[in-house]
């Protein structure tokens, strides 16, 4: 079974992406990617993106429908990625916080406290890679992303997960581990 290309995480115009959903599908199938999760902004979205989304088709892609959270305890972002029947919940951008793997590693426990069991941490900010995440010490899986506001960012980042074409499998993969992160400038 070959490798599947994606990337987790992903705004368009319904946020503060440049793209409408189609067309930043259209530009990741011709980047040859497996998956792809929209992750707009929950605090600049209204009922409509949840009637659209569904409505973008692929011929190509796996589409994982999602959204990017607010903790609302403090200031950060985290991704959930829904699949037909899992939820992946990724601690976005830790770098765009500055923070270090001590804070890192304490945000996830109270957002754990808080009810929401993180999966993954993303070692990346706007595809740039951050190996201080990469640290063991930090519990979750580490995947990369290009958090996708724009051309300049799709393709930067990404993971290869070793899974079926299916968005629960490809979650399980994910949390398991069976994936190998890639970055555009390795």
């Amino acid at each position: 079974m070959p490798w599947l290309r994606g990337n987790l995480h992903a705004h368009t115009t319904f946020s503060d992406g440049v793209k409408e959903p189609a067309q930043l599908v259209a530009a990741y199938e011709e980047l040859g990617y497996d998956f792809l999760a929209i992750t707009d902004h929950e605090s600049w979205i209204d009922e409509s993106y949840w009637r659209e989304l569904p409505k973008v088709s692929s011929s190509k892609l796996v589409l994982f429908h999602g959204i990017e959270l607010n903790w609302p305890r403090f200031d950060q972002h985290i991704g959930k990625v829904v699949g037909d029947r899992e939820t992946l919940y990724v601690l976005n951008h830790p770098a765009r916080y500055h923070l270090s793997i001590e804070q890192t590693v304490e945000r996830i426990r109270r957002i754990g406290a808080g009810g929401v069991a993180l999966d993954a941490v993303e070692v990346t900010e706007t595809g740039r890679r951050y190996p201080l995440y990469e640290s063991p010490a930090i519990p979750l899986v580490k995947i990369a992303t290009d958090d996708a506001h724009g051309p300049v960012h799709f393709g930067q980042a990404w993971i290869e997960v070793d899974a079926r074409r299916n968005r629960d499998a490809i979650i399980r993969a994910i949390r398991a581990g069976e994936f190998r992160r890639r970055f555009a400038t390795d």
